[in-house]
C-alpha cells in the first residue's frame, strides 16, 4: 500500500488508534474521511484539522453502512482505501447476567462490522487502479486476554477472515493488510496511562514506517506485538496466556 495520494476511509476514527492513524495519513498527503458514531466529535475533528472530511457511521447498523457506501460513492468516488478500525473492548464476567449481551454487541461491532463494511465497499475499491482494505485486529487474536474473551475471539476471527479475504482478492486491485496492534495507550480499556501499553505516538510512527518501507506487507507488526503474534510458534503460548490472565 502506498502511503500518499490515496482517498481513505477510517472507521472508528474519533479517538485512539483510529484518529491517530487518520491524522498521520492526512499529514502524509492523503484525502482522509474520518467516520464514527458521534457527530459532535466528528465536527470537532473537522474544525481542528483542515482538509479532513467526516461521516457519521455506526458499523453495528447495516443501514448506516449502506448509507455510508451510497454517500461516499457519490462524494468520494476515488475512495481506494478502507481502514476497518472501529471496535469495542469490554471486560466480561462469563458467569454474570450481562455476559451474553456484551458478547453479542462485541461480535456485531468487531466482526460483523468489518465483514459488512468490506462487502459494501469492495465493488467501489475494485474499480480503482490501486486499492487496499486494512483490517485492524490485535495481538490478542493470537493469545487471548481472559478478561475480554469475546473481544479476543472476534479479533482471532477477523485475522482468519482477513487471510481468506486476501486470497480471494488476489486477482483484483485490492491489497489486503492486517494491522496487529499490541496494547496501546488509548481509552479503549482505560489504558491511556498504563505503563504496560505502548505509547500511541510511538505505535503510529512505527506503523507508518512499516507501511513506507514494506508497501507489499500483508501484516503490519510493530516490535511490541511480536511476543503475542509468535507465542505459539516460539513455544511460549502457555507462559504468555498465564501472564495475560493476571491483568
Amino acid at each position: 500500500m502506498r502511503t500518499t495520494r490515496n482517498t481513505i476511509l477510517v472507521t472508528g476514527g474519533t479517538s485512539g488508534i483510529g484518529l491517530g492513524l487518520a491524522l498521520r495519513l492526512h499529514q502524509a498527503g492523503n484525502k482522509v474521511v474520518v467516520a464514527g458514531r458521534r457527530e459532535e466529535l466528528l465536527d470537532q475533528i473537522a474544525a481542528e484539522h483542515e482538509g479532513i472530511d467526516t461521516l457519521v457511521l455506526d458499523v453495528a447498523d447495516p443501514t448506516s453502512i449502506t448509507n455510508a457506501q451510497e454517500t461516499l460513492s457519490r462524494t468520494h468516488p476515488k475512495l481506494n482505501v478502507l481502514v476497518n478500525n472501529a471496535g469495542i473492548m469490554l471486560a466480561e464476567d462469563l458467569l454474570g447476567p450481562d455476559a451474553l449481551p456484551v458478547a453479542e454487541a462485541t461480535v456485531t461491532t468487531n466482526l460483523l462490522g468489518p465483514i459488512r463494511m468490506s462487502a459494501a465497499f469492495i465493488p467501489l475499491l475494485a474499480r480503482q487502479r490501486e486499492a487496499a482494505i486494512v483490517n485492524v485486529t490485535s495481538g490478542l487474536a493470537f493469545v487471548p486476554l481472559p478478561v475480554t474473551p469475546t473481544y479476543s475471539a472476534t479479533k482471532a476471527a477477523l485475522h482468519s477472515y482477513t487471510e481468506s479475504l486476501r486470497v480471494q482478492l488476489a486477482d483484483t486491485s485490492i491489497q489486503v493488510i492486517e494491522l496487529v496492534p499490541p496494547a496501546v495507550r488509548t481509552a479503549l480499556m482505560g489504558q491511556q496511562d498504563d505503563d504496560r501499553a505502548m505509547p500511541l505516538a510511538e505505535f503510529l510512527t512505527e506503523v507508518m514506517s512499516i507501511l513506507d518501507t514494506q508497501p507489499e506487507a500483508g501484516q503490519v507488526l510493530v516490535d511490541n506485538v511480536r511476543f503475542l503474534r509468535f507465542a505459539e510458534a516460539n513455544g511460549t503460548y502457555d507462559q504468555v496466556l498465564a501472564q495475560l490472565a493476571q491483568y
